[in-house]
């Protein structure tokens, strides 16, 4: 990459709107809890990454499919004025744009989430191939599984084949295994433990396991693993060098979105030429700072901000 320019990331993903509220816990199957305040805004694995690449100075374009709806029009308003590129989103008519229905728990910030995927389904990879020439010529391509897999595939080997350096956050966790010919593709894989887990075959509950299923993903053919891991902090594995860096030690309010907050900094890092080590350092920073505000776009820092808390603290 050019130093005298910034980064070019292109995020390849959904849109949804958050519906949020916040519970004194999270409730058992068939139970009703009484909940506080509700909210509604901006969201999305794909908005959410595309949103912190843009806040860290990179030039943001998204390729991403809406309904014709009113919060179809939120995103169109959400991305312009964050400065990403909207020339490849498309809304569909008759179709709904996606949702994420959310409960979060008061106590520790952890969440339940059901995605309705309504429009960020009908993304598909013509939509992939209007965009070529954006995807071609970025830094770095970064995808995850809210939108169809055969889409997600096509845009890999695209990216890959062009020398842009793909991303891929396996989130929602995929109800079959990961393809090889797939993996081949991809340049990073970004799983938490559940996403390792399923994709290996390994179940992942410290940090021996996650390298074991760190090594056994690279051995079928992905560039580098890295397992995110909460309060553990981060696995990675490149095919030579196995490294853990821990979380930073924050008092979490909401971890919604913190995943898409790592892989969007993880991607900007990248694209800057970090190594592995420094960009899980940056990445675990921008999540850190986001699971102490509420919200998942709207908890995004700026890379001021980031700088300064990296300044300010230590690794726990």
């Amino acid at each position: 990459m050019d130093k005298n320019r910034a980064p070019r990331i292109t995020i390849v993903g959904s849109f949804m709107t958050d519906l949020m509220s916040r519970s004194p816990r999270l409730p058992s199957p068939g139970e009703t809890v009484m909940g506080g305040p509700f909210k509604m805004g901006p969201g999305g694995k794909g908005t959410n990454q595309a949103v912190t690449a843009a806040r860290l100075g990179a030039e943001v374009n998204i390729v991403a499919s809406l309904g014709n709806d009113e919060f179809g029009n939120m995103a169109y308003d959400t991305l312009s004025k964050e400065g990403i590129g909207v020339g490849f989103v498309k809304q569909v008519d008759g179709v709904s744009t996606g949702a994420a229905l959310i409960i979060v728990d008061d106590s520790g910030g952890e969440n339940m989430i059901v995605v309705a995927p309504g429009s960020n389904s009908f993304l598909g990879v013509d939509d992939v191939e209007r965009a070529r020439e954006v995807i071609e010529s970025s830094d770095c391509v970064v995808m995850q599984l809210e939108i169809p897999l055969p889409t997600v595939e096509y845009c890999a080997e695209l990216a890959h084949g062009a020398g842009a350096r793909v991303v891929l956050d396996p989130a929602p966790a995929p109800n079959k295994p990961l393809g090889d010919e797939l993996l081949h593709f991809v340049d990073v894989l970004t799983p938490n433990e559940n996403e390792a887990s399923l994709i290996s075959g390994i179940e992942v509950t410290d940090l021996a396991s996650a390298e074991q299923a760190a090594r056994s993903l690279v051995n079928r053919g992905c560039g580098t693993v890295i397992i995110t891991m909460g309060s553990s902090g981060v696995l990675a594995f490149d095919g030579n060098e196995v490294l853990h860096v821990p979380a930073f030690n924050v008092k979490a309010v909401d971890t919604t979105g913190a995943g898409d907050a790592f892989n969007g900094a993880l991607a900007v890092s990248l694209a800057e030429a970090k190594d592995l080590h420094e960009a899980c350092v940056f990445a675990s920073a921008v999540a850190g700072i986001s699971v102490t505000r509420i919200g998942t776009s709207v908890a995004i820092p700026h890379r001021e901000e980031v700088c300064e808390f990296l300044r300010g603290k230590h690794l726990s």
